[in-house]
């Protein structure tokens, strides 16, 4: 037995504010419309409110699914001023436009998470409409809404600074080859988009090669579902330094890089986390990179300045004082055109291994001739699978 269904002309959700992003405990509120191109019988009119973070990825020949509620409401709507039936069914005619009204207070804060998708997950949260008419299925219309907690980065934890220091030994052919450095600091942990970040760091390269310092802002997503993890790493943008030949260091003193366009980070959900670094590295080639990652929390509340003062003074007290600590090195390399032929080394002979980054830098500190002014190079961007350019 086929059942047909009554064609309608328009079933729709519409929010009283379509463009606004909500949060915990501001009303969603809306209207249900309904147009239809004959006399229709409505038996009941339901709505849902919905909110719920979903994980789902292949790991070998199984799938693995999570699922969290944040928001779960129902409720019947009626039509004001509208005769019902007996059975409180309603009556509609073609040619008019009916409107049901809906509204619900959201959780309060700390019991939300803001809206979100990615490749393995997502947070999403949606009115959905249910028309109920007697023997036909039940028509559906959804709409999504965007829910964005609020994270001030001008709280006391965000706003402390951020640094740390790391080395690396580098080895050709098993034989030591001296060791690369880098220490870094920045002001607060805490960002919003469109901010700059302000880089104090030391580079030094003691190794026979010519190496050349990065520094990105990298976006970590971490999916838990059947007690398994799955994490996909973005790099987001980057800056570069000057090349650090052998022997000599680099300091960046204010270097910055500025946030994108970026959601903030999710720290509260239990099956997706979004996390964010700054990552300060140093590209050696023909080994692995020297990798230092500062933590970083992207918020929505942005900084309000108060501190400018207190900062810049702390970031020129730093400034002195790693300035003190690597008073033995030269405080910038020495340009290109200074460098003699005196400082030239003789051919290795082991031959280049072919591992570097495009036009980079070659594997040893071999300088037959240097261009004048060095060439322009460029990054490249990579969507990580945990390699980073």
């Amino acid at each position: 037995m086929v059942i047909m269904t009554k064609k309608l002309k328009e079933f729709d959700v519409v929010f009283n504010d379509p463009a606004k992003s909500y949060s915990s405990g501001d009303k969603v509120a809306g209207k249900i419309i309904l147009e239809v191109l004959e006399l229709t019988q409505v038996s009941a009119m339901r709505v849902i409110g919905i909110g719920c973070a979903k994980v789902e990825y292949p790991k070998g020949k199984q799938r693995c699914k999570e699922e969290v509620d944040y928001l779960r409401y129902e409720d019947t709507l009626r039509l004001d001023d509208h005769p019902t039936e007996e059975d409180g069914s309603v009556i509609l005619i073609p040619g008019k436009r009916y409107e049901y009204m809906f509204g619900f207070e959201l959780p309060q804060q700390g019991q939300l998470v803001s809206s979100y998708k990615g490749k393995f997950g997502s947070v999403q949260y949606y009115v959905k409409a249910f028309l109920d008419r007697p023997g036909q299925p039940s028509q559906e219309s959804m709409k999504n809404f965007e829910v964005v907690e609020p994270i001030d980065v001008n709280t006391p934890e965000l706003m402390s600074p951020a640094a740390g220091t790391k080395g690396k030994k580098v080895t050709c052919m098993f034989i030591s080859d001296g060791q690369v450095s880098v220490n870094a600091k920045i002001d607060r942990r805490g960002y919003c988009e469109g901010e700059e970040i302000c880089i104090d760091a030391n580079f030094e390269n003691t190794c026979s090669r010519i190496v050349v310092p990065k520094a990105a802002i990298v976006a970590k997503h971490i999916y838990q579902a059947n007690g398994r993890s799955k994490v996909q790493r973005q790099k987001l943008c980057s800056v570069r330094g000057n090349h650090i030949i052998s022997g000599t260091c680099e300091a960046w003193r204010g270097k910055t890089i500025r946030v994108p366009k970026i959601k903030p980070s999710i720290l509260d959900c239990n099956i997706i986390r979004v996390e964010y670094a700054l990552m300060v590295y140093v590209h050696i080639p023909g080994s692995d990179k020297l990798i230092l990652e500062l933590p970083l929390v992207i918020g929505t509340i942005p900084y309000n300045g108060f501190s400018s003062r207190n900062n810049s003074l702390c970031s020129q007290e730093s400034s002195s004082t790693a300035s003190n600590s690597w008073a033995s090195m030269p405080s910038a390399p020495p340009s290109y055109s200074d460098i003699s032929n005196d400082y030239r080394m003789e051919s290795p002979t082991l031959p280049l291994l072919d591992d570097y980054d495009g036009c980079d830098s070659p594997l040893f500190m071999m300088a037959p001739r240097f261009e004048f002014p060095p060439p322009a190079y460029k990054e490249v961007d990579e969507e990580c699978n945990g390699n980073v350019s």
